[in-house]
């Protein structure tokens, strides 16, 4: 996401091409506050239309934000949020935008802080006060606007952000969680924050990475790009009031380590993807709080640093100055450090060793997790492989991959695949199967398959009942795990050998 600081562009509309042909989506930031200016189209047909607050004496409502003096549509009129839709289709169709950014919707205003609670709203034809409505004028806000992206965005999908929403508010638009401040304690609460949000309906969301107000340092930045690389919604920001706040800002240490988590993040992307849709489906969190993970176990219910994200992640931020680790609890069950495949028993503290250049970061036994070839953006390599990391476990479990092409609309016409892996191990061998269901053809044809964990040498390989052969790889995290490349057609891949 590309923001801009506002300001004049002699020519929008090659500005925004040459960034996508670069592989940026611009993202436009608007305001409900419409500038009084009587040679401005957009006042003129509010104005005109009678489509703007007005206070409880019958005058319009008028209050200074970043244009200077402004009125505010009434957003919960119908008729209001058909004519706010329609206004997007110059900057989609004709510019090139990919998508819109509510900002200031609780609505802000800068002398009062919001509106005076005499200021009246239609309600959808039930009348009532700022005390009312003020809660619901962000969601209905972020409502029209998704209606007009959605409209003049296809055959392409929607994106829209706001500030401010109300319950239901995840149909119409991602958020993030306001204004912070470039502290430990934030990111502290960044973590916190985005979990209950997920819990209460709202997945999509994240945080302004580093703070939105102050200048983290180095550590404190990394740390929070490591945190949100496994949140729905990932972006650093920051009000450019208190010095640069770019990955490469803090020297080249910090860049390289904040690098080597958005490529983490990038290679998630069809796990993530997943998540999405379970989420979409199912209405499980995208983050899930360690109670979603074992709701029997009491010790759960204590703890709030540690979440998954989505079946087989478990993630647990640093969020104190010049610490290598943390203590952290994981649920019962089996578990792999994805940093060095060390197998950890749930159901029990344990020391999770994170410097600098790591997140506490666990694997579920038994999980597949597909990963991405490196992409600096989405779209910007034909995928000819997916990577399927299979964690070992005694015993069975199963995985789930989702894909549809992450565009348009044919998975309502059930364009889609959904692809279920089980895991089942005995001390000699594993096997993994594979059922499919759906019409849709990625663009892969193959998995390279990367074992961690095995308790046996892996001596003999069979694709659906094929000799494969066994090789070693290395992975992103510098570990030497057996591997093979297969069909991603197959339907059991099985591997024998003898305890190590």
């Amino acid at each position: 996401m590309l923001y801009l600081e506002p300001g004049p562009l002699p020519d929008p509309k090659k500005m925004v091409k040459e960034l996508a042909e670069d592989g940026f989506k611009t993202i436009v930031i608007i305001d409900p506050g419409i500038k009084i200016d009587p040679n401005y189209s957009v006042y003129k047909e509010g104005l005109e239309n009678d489509y703007f607050c007005r206070r409880a004496d019958g005058p319009l409502m008028k209050g200074s934000v970043w244009p200077g003096l402004c009125n505010f549509p009434d957003y919960t009129r119908p008729d209001v949020r058909e004519w706010w839709a329609g206004l997007f289709k110059g900057l989609i169709q004709e510019d090139g935008v990919r998508g819109v950014w509510n900002d200031m919707n609780e609505p802000a205003v800068f002398e009062k802080g919001t509106f005076p609670d005499d200021v009246r709203f239609s309600y959808d034809g039930h009348s009532a006060s700022h005390k009312k409505a003020h809660n619901i004028y962000g969601m209905q806000m972020a409502r029209a606007t998704a209606a007009g992206v959605k409209q003049f965005s296809y055959p392409n999908r929607p994106f829209t952000i706001t500030r401010s929403t109300y319950a239901g508010g995840q149909r119409y638009s991602s958020a993030w969680t306001g204004d912070n401040i470039a502290s430990w304690e934030h990111l502290w609460l960044a973590n916190i924050q985005c979990q209950r949000l997920s819990i209460s309906g709202f997945s999509f969301v994240g945080s302004d990475v580093g703070g939105f107000i102050d200048t983290p340092d180095g550590e404190l930045y990394v740390r929070w790009v490591a945190l949100a690389a496994f949140h729905p919604f990932f972006r650093t920001h920051s009000s450019g009031d208190h010095g640069d706040q770019e990955p490469w800002s803090f020297g080249e240490q910090y860049l390289d380590l904040a690098r080597s988590f958005i490529e983490l993040r990038y290679r998630l992307l069809p796990y993530m993807y997943t998540t999405f849709w379970q989420y979409v489906q199912n209405g499980t969190p995208v983050l899930r709080p360690l109670t979603f993970l074992d709701q029997n176990d009491t010790e759960t219910y204590l703890r709030m640093a540690e979440f998954s994200l989505g079946d087989h992640l478990l993630v647990c931020p640093i969020t104190q100055a010049g610490a290598d680790g943390r203590w952290m609890y994981l649920p019962r069950g089996d578990w792999f450090y994805y940093w060095t495949d060390e197998a950890k028993a749930g159901g029990a503290e344990v020391w999770a060793s994170a410097p600098l250049d790591r997140i506490p970061l666990f694997v579920k036994a038994g999980a597949v997790i597909p990963m991405y070839p490196l992409m600096q953006y989405v779209g910007e390599k034909k995928v000819e492989e997916l990577t399927l990391h299979v964690y070992y476990k005694q015993g069975s479990e199963t995985s789930v991959v989702y894909d549809d092409g992450g565009e348009g609309y044919g998975y309502q016409q059930g364009q889609s695949t959904t692809r279920r892996f089980t895991v089942t191990g005995t001390a000699t061998s594993l096997t993994i199967t594979q059922a499919t269901e759906g019409d849709y053809q990625p663009s892969f044809t193959t998995y390279r398959v990367l074992l961690h964990g095995l308790s046996f040498t892996a001596a003999q390989a069979a694709v659906d009942g094929t000799d494969a052969t066994l090789t070693e790889e290395t992975t992103e995290t510098g570990l030497l795990v057996p591997a093979l490349s297969i069909t991603s057609a197959f339907t059991t891949l099985s591997l024998t050998g003898k305890v190590s």
